[in-house]
């Protein structure tokens, strides 16, 4: 499209961005993402690409970085932020108030040209729709809550082979779990009951309310169960995970296990009989962004979805890519068999997030 037949508040806008970029004046695209996602090196190319380009930006990071749900929400609402690397089911949780926040992606935009390597099992899950039925987001990079044993600890016939075993007095204050997104540890307790990691949700959806209130009961196996998982932890963290030394197994997504193990670590993810719930990652353009500034965002974007991006946190981050062109993470496996396992991690609606927040902070307290 020429810039003379763009809609005339459209034009003065692209117009005013362009006479900024004259006069040497540059704008920030800010970008809300996790720790360890976006390199220094990564962010020099970026914004390279962006000056070569003529774009009036400058792709900067959101400090603090990203931690959880309702975090990510806050930043974006309070217009802190351009572009986010959500976490797919944040987007519908809680009667999907981050969604209302995004701009659908135009998966057809000239500046996406990496989109169409994207692996066609990731692009269009119905969590991360609007009611159009278009993406709110772009497939990036995912992986499991997993658990890491120190082999230099832990000797191979000692790894536990079930999620129950952290709940034995043999790991009591060995381990760790996050503690900003509480779902993932309610989950590994109702698991080790024999039920979905996700069935307090299921319910929830159901609208069977009486078998909630059963389930949660106060005295009940649940609760007690949450209480001593988190009585049994040795360190509860927020963003990432510590290497602590009295640590024999951390909690992690991934990303920090490789650097630990290159600076002489032999920290190996558990593979627990139970299996692993999933999560993926994605890119997402903050509503109300257009001209320039949304143009820059794709180009962002699809930069980190290339090869080059997409094979570095295979390769360091223990992630699995969402590009088709990068080899299949030797520790996670295949995405799509990943993804397929039944444990994608469902976006909680506010009923189910309550109850789930609620039973934590209580085994929280049972600590102090």
């Amino acid at each position: 499209m020429a810039i003379t037949s763009l809609p005339a508040s459209l034009l003065a806008e692209t117009l005013s961005e362009r006479n900024q970029y004259a006069n040497g004046k540059k704008q920030p695209l800010r970008i809300l993402t996790w720790e360890g996602y976006v390199t220094e090196t990564e962010l020099k190319e970026v914004n390279q690409l962006l000056s070569d380009k003529g774009y009036p930006y400058t792709a900067e990071l959101v400090k603090p970085y990203a931690e959880g749900a309702q975090q990510m929400f806050d930043l974006i609402r309070g217009q802190k932020c351009d572009v986010a690397f959500l976490t797919l089911f944040f987007i519908k949780m809680e009667n999907e108030q981050t969604s209302t926040l995004l701009q659908a992606i135009n998966t057809q935009s000239p500046r996406l040209t990496n989109y169409k390597e994207l692996r066609k099992s990731l692009t269009h899950l119905p969590m991360g729709l609007n009611e159009a039925r278009e993406p709110l987001y772009i497939p990036w990079g995912g992986g499991a809550y997993g658990f890491y044993v120190d082999r230099n600890k832990v000797a191979e016939q000692n790894v536990p082979k079930s999620v129950s075993e952290l709940w034995l007095p043999k790991w009591k204050n060995k381990f760790s779990l996050n503690e900003s997104q509480p779902w993932y540890n309610l989950g590994l307790a109702l698991m080790t009951m024999g039920a979905s990691p996700f069935a307090l949700h299921n319910l929830a959806l159901s609208d069977r309310r009486n078998e909630i209130v059963n389930m949660i009961r106060s005295g009940g196996e649940l609760q007690h169960k949450t209480n001593t998982l988190y009585q049994n932890a040795g360190h509860l963290w927020a963003a990432s995970p510590a290497f602590k030394p009295k640590l024999e197994i951390v909690s992690s997504w991934g990303p920090e296990i490789s650097h630990e193990n290159k600076q002489g670590g032999n920290w190996q993810k558990i593979n627990f009989k139970e299996g692993d719930m999933v999560w993926l990652d994605t890119i997402n353009f903050v509503k109300g962004m257009n001209g320039l500034k949304l143009e820059a965002s794709e180009i962002f974007a699809n930069y980190f979805i290339g090869k080059k991006v997409q094979s570095r946190i295979g390769r360091e981050l223990s992630m699995v890519a969402a590009s088709s062109k990068v080899e299949v993470n030797k520790t996670l496996g295949d995405a799509d068999k990943l993804f397929s396992n039944g444990l994608f991690v469902p976006p909680y609606d506010a009923i189910s997030y309550s109850v789930i927040k609620r039973m934590t902070d209580k085994a929280i307290n049972s600590i102090k």
